[in-house]
């Protein structure tokens, strides 16, 4: 299985690990190597403002949450829309930042999206493809709306919801007894 960069990971109910209990992981980095992801739908109850009072001189005033990207400790890092701060592109229009400068650079700006995360998920080699083998994780294609969807309670059901539309809309449409609701 190659190739999960910009995949979600949708967390069974079954999954068994509360680190991950209805979560929706995007996966950053996928290769030989292992993989990495944060959790999107993770707040805690810091605010950025709260965290860069206690790590930077700079002025912010953002009361957003910074998530909990992962149960494995790591550098505070942001997915955001601003091309001057992109680091690395995840999605179309979506890029990973770590570096300080560009973290100070977001956060004391208004017009580009931007999501702080303390954490992330990390897999060893082979371990994430053994657990979608065994079922622990549904995938689905991220799209930018994901990363950045305002409520992060419902994220979960939403891509579920969406995942069986994506399943069961061709079986339907190829059976015989399908009555399309616009033939009414």
């Amino acid at each position: 299985m190659d190739g999960l960069t910009g995949k979600l990971l949708i967390a069974i109910p079954e999954l068994g690990d509360p680190n991950f209990y209805r979560s929706v992981v995007l996966v950053m980095m996928h290769g030989e190597e292992g993989a990495t992801g944060v959790i999107l739908n993770r707040p805690s109850n810091a605010t950025v403002s709260s965290v860069w009072d206690q790590i930077s001189d700079l002025e912010c005033d953002c009361d957003d949450a910074v998530h909990v990207g992962g149960p494995v400790e790591g550098p505070l890092m942001a997915l955001h829309t601003s091309l001057a701060a992109a680091e690395r592109q995840i999605l179309p229009g979506v890029f990973l930042t770590m570096q300080r400068e560009h973290l100070n650079q977001l956060v004391s700006q208004d017009e580009h999206e931007f999501r702080i995360y303390s954490g992330y998920a990390g897999w060893s080699p082979g371990q994430l493809e053994a657990e979608i083998e065994r079922g622990g994780w549904l995938l689905r294609e991220a799209e930018f709306e994901h990363v950045f969807e305002a409520n992060e309670e419902a994220l979960w059901k939403m891509v579920c919801e969406h995942l069986g539309h994506d399943i069961m809309l061709p079986h339907f449409n190829q059976s015989k007894n399908f009555v399309d609701p616009g033939m009414n």
